[in-house]
């Protein structure tokens, strides 16, 4: 969700700055912020117990999180983690609560927002429960590139690392190392100076 810089700041939003790899809230904290990323990248993640990580979103410049969980009373069920040297604007929960009563349009985007994100759940539960490693990687490759305007094949750089997309997909990192190559034999990706063209 994209919110007007102005309308955050005259709410009482600050800007904080995150290193890579500093954590902007644990799994089982309390929520007590909007987020919105100024720029930088964040991920959502989650680790199990031998250390794993399972990346659950990648979020860039302009993109909010933490914010549904505002409206109840539940605790974080993810990390938030910057990915790269960060700049975030941060509004307290009562604040946001209130800006959200006195600009009721922005409820509308709000609700716009979840609905994007609850597809992407959709799609993410349904190609990552595929055994077929390839099917998931094509399953986050064609979301990421959904939203663009060129469709033709090979138009789209997927913004992110293979482990990233490991990450995403629940697979072995040199398991997707494989899975692209063996695409790229098949024409389904190019790789150029090690980036992904889908």
């Amino acid at each position: 969700m994209v919110i007007n810089e102005e309308i955050l700041s005259s709410a009482g939003a600050g800007l904080k700055k995150y290193n890579p790899e500093e954590t902007i809230f644990h799994e089982g904290d309390t929520p007590l912020y909007y987020y919105q990323i100024v720029n930088g990248e964040v991920k959502l993640n989650n680790c199990n117990a031998e250390g794993k990580e399972f990346i659950q979103n990648i979020l860039v410049d302009g993109q909010s999180f933490g914010e549904s969980l505002l409206f109840g009373d539940k605790l974080y069920p993810m990390n938030a983690v910057a990915i790269s040297p960060c700049t975030i604007l941060k509004l307290c929960k009562e604040d946001f609560l209130s800006m959200m009563k006195e600009h009721p349009h922005l409820f509308f985007d709000f609700c716009k927002v979840l609905a994007d994100r609850l597809y992407y759940k959709y799609i993410m539960l349904q190609k990552n429960s595929l055994e077929s490693p390839e099917e998931r990687l094509i399953g986050v490759m064609d979301y990421l590139k959904s939203s663009q305007k060129k469709q033709c094949i090979f138009s789209f750089q997927i913004p992110l690392t293979r482990q990233q997309l490991a990450s995403l997909t629940g697979i072995r990192v040199e398991t997707a190392i494989k899975t692209i190559k063996r695409m790229e034999k098949q024409k389904i990706v190019k790789i150029i100076n090690r980036k992904i063209l889908y």
